[in-house]
């Protein structure tokens, strides 16, 4: 199960109950809190329930920096920073994490998941693209290939090459800056 956007703390409850409802899957939970531009998403009492009822059940929390450091109440400003924040939201949510350091300044993309053990760091180069939708369709990649059978470790890895490619293939329909992902560009390449 893939997470995304839940609007308030009423839909986020009624999406707990149902999981627990139907206990088993393993569940990928993108806490979409805080926009792109730094604004928050999420009032007071959706982010407690959110903490409260959806992080024990999740796998894996994928938090871009703004919205671990609305979580965690405190600025994420390099990797280390961000392994700590991962180490810290893992010890309140019991879940992996895999922190999206697209914020970060600098040539590489570091994304990094701690699985309560293990630390993987997974760095890209930047690309000059203004993509939308990188962070769903990671969460995303990461569910359909864990519904494969495929170990955390694995999917991560895999689904963070994927939104790369994705976004080094991506077109610019229009007169806008926003790139649309290639998600089509594995198929295009072996055809």
């Amino acid at each position: 199960v893939k997470l995304g956007m839940l609007a308030n703390a009423y839909v986020i409850v009624t999406v707990a109950d149902a999981l627990e409802a139907h206990a088993g899957p393993r569940i990928v939970l993108d806490p979409v809190m805080v926009s792109t531009s730094g604004a928050r998403l999420l009032d007071a009492d959706a982010l407690e329930a959110l903490s409260q009822r959806l992080f024990p059940l999740s796998t894996l929390l994928t938090p871009n920096l703004h919205e671990a450091e609305l979580l965690l109440g405190r600025r994420i400003h390099d990797t280390d920073a961000m392994e700590a924040a991962a180490r810290d939201l893992h010890a309140r949510s019991g879940a992996a994490v895999l922190m999206k350091g697209g914020h970060l300044p600098g040539t590489e993309v570091t994304d990094l998941l701690f699985d309560g053990s293990n630390t993987l760091r997974m760095q890209h180069p930047r690309l000059n693209i203004e993509g939308h939708g990188t962070g769903c369709t990671l969460s995303a990649a990461i569910a359909a290939k864990l519904a494969q059978g495929w170990e955390l470790e694995a999917a991560c890895r895999d689904a963070a090459d994927y939104v790369h490619g994705a976004l080094r293939h991506a077109s610019h329909p229009g007169k806008g800056d926003i790139a649309v992902l290639g998600h089509g560009w594995r198929e295009n390449r072996s055809a």
